[in-house]
Parts: C-alpha cells; sequence; structure tokens
C-alpha cells in the first residue's frame, strides 16, 4: 500500500450497490419533490444498508461502505436539481413530454460539472476554512459506529430509533402537526407569527453546527417574519393588489406565509446574491490556493501526497469542464438558433455555476445539506441569466424564459452536487477515505440517476399531470419550486417580480457583511457570515428556531464539561453527544425516505394517517421534542458528570 493507501473502496460490488440505491432513492425523491416540494438527504441511508447488504458478501471496510453512500447521495441532489428546473419547461408549455436525452444531458452534465467544480474547494472549505458540514459528521459517526460497534453504539442506535419514531408519528401517522406555530393580528394589521419545526433531524444539525450559526440563522428569521413581513402587511400590501385581495379575507398564519412566499423570500435571494458574490470574493485566495496546489501535485506527482489528499488532478478538471460545456453548447444553440447567444449562455453557465457551486458548498458547510437553499441559489441564477439573455433578446421574448431555465437546471443540478460532494468529502476525510476515490463515485452516481429521471418524470406527468391535472379527478402534483422558477423567468421577461425586495436584501446583505467585517476586526469570538443570514431570510421560520436550539443545547453541554473538567476534560461526553444527535439524523433520514414507499405506491400522502379523532396535537408533539432534546443534552453531559 503506498502512503498508506487502502485497498478496499472503489470495489465492483460497492460501485455495483451504490448504483442500484442511487437510483431508487432518485425516483423516490423525483416524486416527493413534485408532490411536497421537499426531497430527503440518502447518504445515510444509503450507509447503513450498506452495512447490512455487503456484509452479506464477506468481510467489508468502513470505506467500502463510505463509497456507498457517496455513490447514492448522488439520488438526492440530482432528484432536487431536476424537478426544481426541468418541469417548468412543461408549465411553459415549451414541452408536452421529458425528452430523455434532453433530460439525461441537462441533469447528468450539471452533475458532471458539479463534481468538477467541487474539487478545488475541498481543500478551501473542508481543509482551510474547516467547516462543519454537519450531514457529513453525522454520516462519518454512523460509519465509524459500524467498524467499531462497541463505541457509542447504543447512543447512536437509541438516537436514531427516536429519530425515526418522531418521522413516522408526525410525516406518516399525522400524530401532530410537522411544526409548532402559533400566530395573530397585533392592531388592525400587525402580525405576529411564530413557528418551530418539529424535527429532532434540525435539532441535531443546530447541536453540531453550534451556537453562533444557530443565532445567526435565527436572526434572519426574525428579520424575516418578525420585522420584514409585519411591515410589508402595515404599510406595503397595496404594492401587490392581486396579494392584497388574498391577504384580505386570510387569517394572521396564512396571510404570513403568503407575504413571505410572494415578497418577503425574494429579501433573501438578494441578501443571497450579495452574500455569494462576497463570500466568492473573500475565499479567493483559498480557492487559488486549492487550484494551485492541484496543478502541483499533478505535475509532482501523487508518490509523496497521503491518499487522503489526492483529488482527481486539476488538469482533467479543466478538459472536463470545456469537454462537458460543449455538448451543452449545442443544445442551447438548438434552443436560441443564434450562435452569440449560445455562446453567452455557455459562458453564463460556467461562471455561475462555479459562483454558485461555491455558495452551494459553502452553505451546506455552515447548515448542512438538507437545509441548503439550493431552489434560492437556482433563482439568483435565473435572475442573473435573465437580465443579459434580456438585454439580448429584449423585453417579450418567448425563447427568454425558456433558455434561461436551461441554463438555470444545468446550475441548479451543479449546485445540488457540489454541496453534496463536499458533505461526502467532509465524511470521507474523517474516515481516512481517498477524495479522488469519492469524487469519481460521486460522478458515476450522478449519472446513474440522471439516466432515470426522464422515464420516472414521463410516469408522473402521465399518471398526475404536473400543475395541471392528467386526468379527471386527479390531484395533479405541484412543482412548488419549478413554478416559482417558472415565474421568475417570464417576470424579467414581461414584468411582476419584487424588485423592491431582491435590492432590498442586496442592502441587507451589504450591512450584515459590514457587521462581519467589524466583528473580525476587533476580533470577537462570534461572527456573522451573511449568507447563513441569508438563509435564515430565504428559509420559513420554524426552520431556523430548532437550528439555534440545538446550537445553544450544544453551548450549554460544552459550559458542563467546561465546568466539570476544565482542560483536563477528555471530551468523551461531548462525543457521545455528537454521536446522539448524528443518530437523530440518520433515524429522520432513513424513515424519511421508507415513508415514501407508501406515498408512491398508493399516490396519497396521507395513506399512513390516523383518524383526526386519535391525534393528540401539536402540544404532545412539542412536548415530545423537549423531551429529545434534554435527553440530548444528558447524553452529551454524562461523562463529565462520572467525572
Amino acid at each position: 500500500m503506498e502512503n498508506g493507501d487502502p485497498a478496499r473502496q472503489l470495489t465492483f460490488r460497492a460501485v455495483l450497490l451504490s448504483i442500484v440505491l442511487t437510483v431508487i432513492l432518485a425516483a423516490a425523491n423525483a416524486y416527493l419533490g413534485l408532490f411536497a416540494g421537499l426531497t430527503v438527504a440518502t447518504a445515510i441511508p444509503a450507509a447503513v444498508v450498506s452495512m447490512g447488504v455487503l456484509r452479506l458478501f464477506g468481510q467489508v471496510s468502513i470505506l467500502e461502505n463510505n463509497i456507498v453512500a457517496t455513490g447514492a447521495s448522488a439520488g438526492s441532489s440530482i432528484a432536487a436539481g431536476t424537478i426544481f428546473t426541468i418541469p417548468a419547461l412543461v408549465l411553459l408549455g415549451t414541452w408536452q413530454r421529458f425528452d430523455y436525452w434532453w433530460v439525461l444531458a441537462i441533469a447528468g452534465l450539471g452533475g458532471l460539472l458539479g463534481v468538477l467544480f467541487s474539487v478545488p474547494l475541498r481543500r478551501t472549505l473542508i481543509v482551510d476554512q474547516q467547516l462543519k458540514f454537519p450531514e457529513g459528521v453525522a454520516t462519518a459517526e454512523v460509519l465509524k459506529v459500524s467498524a467499531n460497534p462497541g463505541r457509542g453504539l447504543r447512543a447512536l442506535g437509541l438516537a436514531a430509533a427516536a429519530g425515526a419514531a418522531f418521522k413516522v408519528a408526525l410525516s406518516g401517522l399525522k400524530l401532530a402537526p410537522e411544526a409548532f406555530t402559533a400566530s395573530g393580528y397585533v392592531g388592525s394589521r400587525g402580525i405576529a407569527f411564530f413557528g418551530f419545526s418539529l424535527s429532532p433531524a434540525l435539532l441535531a444539525v443546530g447541536y453540531i453546527v453550534g451556537l453562533n450559526i444557530g443565532v445567526v440563522m435565527l436572526s434572519g428569521g426574525a428579520l424575516s417574519w418578525w420585522v420584514f413581513i409585519p411591515l410589508y402587511n402595515e404599510y406595503f400590501q397595496g404594492h401587490d393588489p392581486a396579494l392584497a385581495a388574498q391577504l384580505a379575507s386570510a387569517g394572521a398564519e396564512d396571510a404570513a406565509w403568503a407575504i413571505w412566499s410572494a415578497q418577503v423570500r425574494y429579501i433573501g435571494v438578494g441578501a443571497m446574491l450579495v452574500g455569494g458574490l462576497w463570500s466568492l470574493w473573500t475565499l479567493r485566495g483559498s480557492l487559488l490556493s486549492g487550484l494551485k496546489s492541484g496543478l502541483e501535485t499533478h505535475h509532482a506527482g501523487a508518490a509523496n501526497v497521503p491518499h487522503t489528499e489526492r483529488d482527481l488532478p486539476m488538469s482533467l478538471i479543466l478538459y472536463g469542464v470545456v469537454l462537458f460545456v460543449l455538448p451543452l453548447f449545442t443544445l442551447y444553440y438548438v434552443v436560441v438558433e443564434s450562435f452569440g447567444v449560445a455562446l453567452a449562455m455557455a459562458i453564463i453557465m460556467v461562471v455561475a455555476g462555479f459562483v454558485f457551486s461555491s455558495v452551494s458548498g459553502y452553505m451546506a458547510g455552515l447548515v448542512g445539506s438538507s437545509n441548503n437553499p439550493v431552489s434560492g441559489i437556482t433563482i439568483s441564477t435565473i435572475l442573473f441569466a435573465s437580465l443579459v439573455l434580456l438585454a439580448m433578446l429584449g423585453r417579450g421574448s418567448v425563447i427568454g424564459p425558456v433558455a434561461a431555465i436551461m441554463i438555470g437546471a444545468v446550475i441548479c443540478n451543479a449546485a445540488a452536487i457540489a454541496g453534496d460532494n463536499l458533505q461526502d468529502l467532509k465524511a470521507g476525510q474523517l474516515v481516512g477515505a481517498t477524495p479522488w476515490r469519492q469524487q469519481v463515485m460521486l460522478a458515476i452516481g450522478a449519472v446513474s440517476s440522471a439516466a432515470v429521471m426522464a422515464p420516472v418524470l414521463n410516469l408522473l406527468l402521465e399518471a398526475y399531470g404536473i400543475g395541471t391535472p392528467a386526468h379527471a379527478g386527479v390531484t395533479p402534483l405541484a412543482a412548488p419550486q419549478a413554478t416559482l422558477m417558472a415565474s421568475v423567468a417570464q417576470g424579467i421577461f414581461i414584468g411582476g417580480l419584487p424588485w423592491a425586495m431582491i435590492a432590498a436584501g442586496a442592502i441587507v446583505g451589504v450591512i450584515v457583511i459590514l457587521i462581519d467585517e467589524r466583528l473580525r476586526r476587533t476580533g470577537a469570538n462570534w461572527r456573522a457570515p451573511i449568507l447563513a443570514v441569508a438563509v435564515g431570510i430565504y428559509l420559513p421560520l420554524e426552520l431556523s428556531t430548532p437550528v439555534f436550539a440545538g446550537g445553544l443545547l450544544a453551548h450549554l453541554a460544552a459550559r458542563w464539561h467546561g465546568a466539570a473538567g476544565g482542560r483536563r476534560d477528555t471530551g468523551e461526553g461531548v462525543q457521545t453527544g455528537l454521536l446522539f444527535a448524528a443518530g437523530l439524523i440518520a433515524g429522520e433520514a432513513i424513515f424519511g425516505v421508507l415513508l415514501a414507499i407508501p406515498i408512491v405506491l398508493s399516490g396519497d400522502a396521507d395513506i399512513l394517517s390516523v383518524a383526526e379523532s386519535l391525534r393528540p396535537g401539536r402540544w404532545a408533539g412539542a412536548a415530545a421534542l423537549a423531551g429529545v432534546a434534554w435527553w440530548m443534552y444528558h447524553t452529551a453531559t454524562r461523562g463529565a458528570r462520572k467525572a
């Protein structure tokens, strides 16, 4: 073994199992995404399945299981990148069906570009910036326990059971709402709203990323839901007559959601645009260093480089980008029938693809892939691409929205895969894997997922319809993100986008950057990363609150350990708390996938729901989650108590 290079990673059985799982999980996520507007992370479920299946064929290594998880995780990423964008072409009336080769080219080449773009980001975000990548950490902990069952298996197993039970009770049996909400009007039109997702996984994500990110995310959510929404309802609703008519008879909670969906979430998009460009600028030195290091490693040879630091050669990355862009340029030319416009589309795709892949990777490092607002990144892409195309094609262009969606679809797949790849590479770093092998496996997984997207989408289109029912009496798939993408693309060319909100978000982004720079210069322990604030503004409040609560639990547990053991504390309790958090994520993720099976087979989201009279309600759900939070804290502090 050269430089400690392990023998068993990218084995035939691991690759084959990973492809099978990728295809199944991609199909399930495609349905869930079109149906409910969400996808479920698949790396941890794939790792757990791999542990059981590969063991049937003899001795299995932790690195083989890691390869299976890496490839299978592409299923959720390609499904998200595809269903968030490509159905918009059906909604626009451009396509009547999903052409196999077009979908394969857009999703597959976009995914491959995402893998290539993420290679130089590994050193930047994982090694240099040392971001948390919570789901990567959770996957690594699950893999480590499989290799050494005696260490922390009880904590991880019990937590996984709790996460699974919550998912079944809330998403399957519908025993309680999936979020605890409270709302009301203050005065004539002031809106007060509070939301808290009853998700153990989000609580665990907060525990892993820590209190600083939790506070910053909640600050963004507070700006969105406690400042901007009430202000809009009080003073600005007359600017959108259609929304004003909807608000006239709406309750406080419905009004808050309507304002957020139609207007305020675009403040998050504006902040995300500014934050993405600023983050890229601040990371420029590290990115260039990663590129330079990759080229130097390639020229010097890999003989003296540890296998845990070997990425795909940088020259291969550059050649691959050129190779994959050429067929996409051809597709664009077929659409717009103009060499100049097609060339502009290809250039936008490459430049914006790398920019937004970097942004996606950074946000995945902050808050995890499941909370990574890929749809927000794609909206930003479509905005940017549409403005450039507007200058070339003119207002009212029929082909303009289609061209913008084509660009956005490639970049959405690239960004989703890039963020996902970096989560996998973080897990690989923690278990001693070889980066280039993981990068190859993710590329295989991306192409495998893309290969089944068109048949799955056509099946769903014919069975249910997208946007409009396929048959009388059938409820169509809502495809919420694709509907939003179509509206944004059309809005650029025919008007109707809330530009004031986007501009306000850009101003908020600049203010947050100035605050963060001030904190940096004064050497403050806390920082205010703009992208974490932008995520908080863009996402529903109910997703930010449990992340904050989890970060607070981690902070309190760390203080307990400091008080109990000082610098002599071994950190055993802290590590057990991390395992418990990983178990919560694993249990919820696995059963999120399993619950998709009866939903897909029956076409009924409430197939497992119990009678309304048997549901204890939101207070019971909140009390149960509080119990899980106490359990995690108790587990994390147990080691200090014994000391």
